[in-house]
């Protein structure tokens, strides 16, 4: 199955958390550890100036707390706007 935004929206997998230990030792949960800002752009909308400065496999970062996301295949997706993208990764 695929996806296609549309407009100014961009398909983005986020970057992978790693599992992390405290000092002592404890195991932080997801929900102690902050949202990857990062990710892997998968497909372009159709927004003609969106798609001359983004392309599939560019790595961006993007705001905080955006995107909806969706999973698909066990894996998970971000669907972002246009203006919450922030920079992309070269």
């Amino acid at each position: 199955m695929q996806i296609k935004p549309f407009e100014d929206r961009v398909l983005v997998e986020p970057e992978e958390v790693e599992e992390t230990k405290s000092k002592g030792g404890i195991i932080l949960p997801d929900t102690a550890k902050e949202k990857p800002r990062r990710g892997k752009v998968v497909e372009v909308g159709t927004d003609e100036e969106l798609a001359e400065k983004i392309k599939v496999g560019d790595t961006v970062v993007y705001a905080k707390f955006t995107g909806d996301e969706i999973e698909l295949e066990d894996k998970k997706y971000l669907i972002i706007s246009k203006s919450d993208i922030l920079a992309v990764i070269k």
